[in-house]
């Protein structure tokens, strides 16, 4: 019997779903915005996309992956660390499986993109997968041999909320502190996300009134305007230094981009040139990719969740 693989991200702006097959080829896709204020009618939209994708393909889920934008945490897997605000403390999980009467599986959305790169990505093969979300927020998972890894504070791979070194930002200029919104100060995030690209043009550009967003200013550095290259070499520069701390931590043998901010151009190029500066000892063999299934990472890796509590199908 065919066994489908079913599986939610859960976004601040879009929930989809999708369905593949035990070989990772897609049987069915649906997208719908996310009523994100308010956690009973994410609940519905999720019920909703499932029994639309049961009656599509005549088969019942048998499990369903989430990717959502937060971590669960706790005997009961109450959401923390969501950016989508009304997730904050839910039971995400256990509410799903009472309302689906099949096994749930919630997981952080960078999760899912690593496990996916990892599966049959870019990072499909490699032993240690290290994979990276630079958009909104700054994310990361880790995967090692096949296996998400997550510790007891289920903050693995977090990188995002450690702090920029400050001797980077004074020496590029822009010494103003940042407030992230989990209460710390100056931390990697609010440098790397998209909205930190833009901080980051503004101080190099103050007489400019207008905030530029992160796709803006890669085209006008195309387009040769010196202030949007500056800004793109310094975001460039800040990628490469606080990576070499996870690869002197953790050593993977490749390295996953994914999120808006992987589209820029050039960046892996220019990151991979920049990290021997940074990386202890100078034969620096990681490589760097973008994920090759691109925004449906997130989602393939949150199908691919279920694998491990579907049962062994016979031959």
């Amino acid at each position: 019997m065919q066994t489908f693989q079913f599986g939610i991200d859960l976004g601040g702006t879009k929930t989809e779903l999708i369905v593949l097959d035990q070989t990772g080829h897609e049987r069915f896709r649906e997208r719908v915005p996310t009523p994100a204020s308010d956690y009973q009618a994410i609940l519905r939209t999720i019920i909703s996309l499932v029994r639309q994708a049961e009656g599509a393909l005549g088969t019942a889920a048998q499990a369903l992956g989430v990717g959502a934008p937060g971590t669960p945490f706790g005997p009961e897997g109450r959401l923390k660390n969501a950016n989508t605000t009304c997730l904050i403390g839910q039971p995400l999980a256990t509410d799903l499986q009472s309302l689906l009467n099949v096994p749930v599986i919630v997981e952080n959305d960078a999760n899912c993109l690593v496990l996916s790169e990892a599966t049959d990505g870019a990072g499909a093969g490699a032993p240690v997968v290290f994979g990276v979300i630079l958009g909104t927020g700054v994310g990361g998972g880790l995967v090692i041999n096949g296996q998400l890894v997550n510790g007891p504070n289920r903050i693995t791979g977090e990188w995002g909320h450690n702090p920029l070194p400050r001797w980077f930002d004074l020496a590029h200029g822009t010494s103003t502190p940042r407030a992230c919104y989990c209460g710390l100060t100056d931390c990697i995030e609010t440098y790397l996300s998209g909205k930190g690209l833009s901080l980051t043009y503004q101080a190099l550009a103050p007489q400019q009134s207008k905030l530029l967003v992160a796709t803006e200013i890669a085209n006008a550095a195309q387009a040769g305007d010196k202030v949007s290259k500056a800004a793109l070499s310094h975001y460039f520069d800040a990628v490469a230094h606080c990576l070499a701390t996870v690869i002197n931590v953790i050593d993977p043998n490749i390295i996953v981009f994914g999120g808006g901010l992987s589209q820029l151009p050039g960046l892996c190029h220019a990151v991979q040139g920049r990290l021997s500066q940074h990386v202890f000892g100078t034969d620096m063999q990681t490589e760097l990719a973008v994920a090759m299934h691109g925004d449906s990472s997130g989602v393939r890796g949150a199908a691919w969740l279920t694998r491990h509590c579907l049962p062994m199908q016979a031959p």
